[in-house]
């Protein structure tokens, strides 16, 4: 929806809340303070890249600000970003402390706040409990009969699994001394007993998010915003074990863009990565929230799609691919249209022995599917 003035969309926004709001700066920040009130993400869009207009953004609570001209590819992964964040699961967390009544009193805190917790009060199977529960957060005493936390917090970082997991340490210890050597343990804050629930709830929630913000810096490809290429390969090499395990098939399928270097080289590489992006937003569109897409290498793309048959899987790709061959890009007044391959296989068409080739297989498929014209899925 658009709206020329804030009054407009301020009398729209009271019947019918929005799921992010975009702002032109140029409208005037003095303009805006009804804006701020709003619990949706705020984003601006100005001309000036100066500290002032950065500084009055940032005091009215902006998510984000971008400069015209605008880069679409860019707006749309921070769109997508805050969508993603808003139907985000309840942070996991694991709470070690021997004093079960205690745990329970955290517990019952966290969960009030929509956080899922487990507790462990024998710490020696704390790695058990991490692969199984797999925590956003660790919540743990210092001081504790058999174990001492900073010794469990370097036994942790011993993983290389678990060397970015947050731990927070919660004590009555208040010799700093102590403290600091806590968190020379590989710990990431230090709080003291008693603590204010919400200050406890503030804390572990701005953790989470830290945690999350650069674990998708880390793991998600800048210009699409989807998994990179050794993320979504070990995510697919998971799957595909994890459905030879379970007995649920796993479609694995690699997409590539046909004849991209020509886009590149008749239109540019800023279109081409407009050509990328689109690809990427259209897979997050037609495919389900528990299919899993990557950003394979270049202009080519890994998805897995767990309990799924070869058929549905087919039917997937040809409905992405029919659909992409529809859209138009513009660039200084020329229209083209661009097409996709795709190369699938299910896991039901293989032995448990080849469940390893399985993407090696997807990637010969597509390469069959370019020898044979292009635009077309082959499986």
């Amino acid at each position: 929806r658009l709206f020329s003035s804030v009054p407009a969309a301020c009398k729209e926004i009271n019947k019918e809340p929005p799921d992010i709001l975009i702002v032109d700066a140029m409208m005037g920040v003095e303009h805006l303070a009804p804006l701020q009130a709003l619990s949706c993400p705020l984003l601006f869009i100005s001309n000036s890249d100066t500290f002032d207009a950065r500084m009055q953004a940032a005091q009215l609570n902006a998510h984000g600000y971008f400069l015209k001209p605008l880069n679409i590819p860019q707006l749309v992964n921070r769109l997508e970003q805050l969508l993603q964040e808003h139907r985000a699961p309840p942070p996991r967390i694991l709470v070690v402390d021997d004093d079960q009544q205690l745990a329970a009193y955290y517990r019952l805190v966290l969960e009030s706040a929509g956080m899922e917790v487990r507790i462990l009060d024998k710490p020696r199977y704390i790695i058990d409990q991490l692969n199984s529960f797999r925590p956003e957060l660790l919540l743990m005493d210092v001081h504790m009969p058999d174990y001492d936390g900073p010794d469990l917090a370097a036994v942790v970082r011993q993983y290389d699994e678990w060397s970015s997991l947050p731990i927070v340490f919660l004590s009555a210890e208040m010799d700093l001394g102590k403290q600091v050597d806590a968190l020379s343990h590989g710990a990431d804050d230090f709080l003291t007993k008693p603590i204010l629930a919400a200050q406890l709830i503030a804390s572990i929630r701005v953790r989470v998010a830290r945690s999350r913000t650069l674990s998708a810096l880390l793991n998600r490809d800048s210009l699409t915003g989807l998994l990179k290429h050794a993320s979504i390969k070990s995510t697919a090499m998971n799957e595909i074990t994890r459905g030879f395990r379970q007995g649920y098939p796993v479609v694995v399928a690699m997409i590539d863009i046909d004849n991209f270097k020509s886009i590149n080289d008749t239109y540019g590489h800023a279109v081409g990565d407009v050509v990328i992006a689109s690809v990427a937003t259209l897979l997050r569109q037609r495919l389900r929230q528990t299919d899993m897409i990557g950003r394979y290498g270049g202009e080519e793309f890994l998805l897995v799609m767990p309990h799924c048959c070869a058929e549905d899987g087919r039917k997937r790709l040809e409905d992405i691919r029919e659909y992409f061959s529809r859209l138009r890009f513009n660039q200084d007044g020329q229209e083209f249209a661009c097409t996709l391959s795709a190369g699938m296989v299910c896991s039901t068409d293989a032995m448990h022995d080849d469940q390893d080739r399985l993407l090696v297989v997807a990637d010969e498929a597509l390469y069959r599917a370019k020898r044979r014209g292009r635009n077309q899925v082959c499986h």
